[in-house]
């Protein structure tokens, strides 16, 4: 259980990315007053939880009233996640949100960031729906499926945290660090993406 822990963990903290997030939060909110901040991260953090614990619990369902089979969702959901993996290796993820949030900035009548664009797709994007949905189908009974929803939680936990302190993380971290350690991550997913794809083939052949 433990290992099975560790390694939902890891993989949930890479695709959904909670230090990347944070300069990007960081920016949105820069006009904002400390308590609006606080208030705006506990309400994405709070929606994206919601929006990956419902497919999480019923994305299986969903899929078969779509007729998908679960293993063309893992080799579809592998190469996905290698997608990601690939732009943060390439600082492409990195840039697509710094565009996405000078877009938003740039709109003066959007103030709440909570929901467009932090929980949805930030957090709860495609890459981490389809992350969740994959670590579920691959979870075997209520004690294994209990780990990952805990690993879930914990990722999110961490997320809200970043959020929180966002300001102070930027100040310490910098630019350079945080390009380093986007690209040391987007090496380990892309081996996690690769390791979804065998499984899914494995099964299909």
């Amino acid at each position: 259980m433990t290992e099975l822990f560790i390694s939902a963990f890891v993989t949930l903290f890479v695709v959904i990315d909670p230090l990347g997030c944070a300069p990007i939060y960081a920016s949105l909110t820069s006009g904002a007053s400390g308590p609006q901040r606080r208030a705006m991260a506990i309400r994405a953090v709070g929606i994206a939880t919601a929006i990956l614990l419902i497919f999480a619990l019923w994305g299986k369902q969903l899929l078969g009233v779509l007729g998908i089979a679960l293993d063309s969702f893992r080799i579809a959901g592998g190469i996905m996640l290698f997608i990601i993996a690939m732009d943060m290796v390439f600082e492409k993820r990195t840039q697509r949100r710094e565009d996405r949030a000078h877009k938003i900035a740039e709109t003066p009548e959007v103030e709440d960031v909570s929901v467009f664009p932090m929980a949805m797709p930030m957090i709860a994007g495609p890459g981490s729906i389809a992350t969740v949905m994959l670590l579920m189908s691959r979870a075997d009974g209520i004690g294994e499926r209990s780990v990952v929803m805990a690993a879930v939680l914990a990722t999110l936990g961490l997320m809200l945290v970043s959020l929180l302190a966002a300001g102070p993380i930027m100040a310490r971290l910098g630019a350079r660090i945080e390009a380093v350690i986007t690209r040391l991550l987007g090496v380990l997913l892309a081996a996690l993406a690769a390791q979804f794809v065998i499984d899914g083939l494995n099964a299909s052949f």
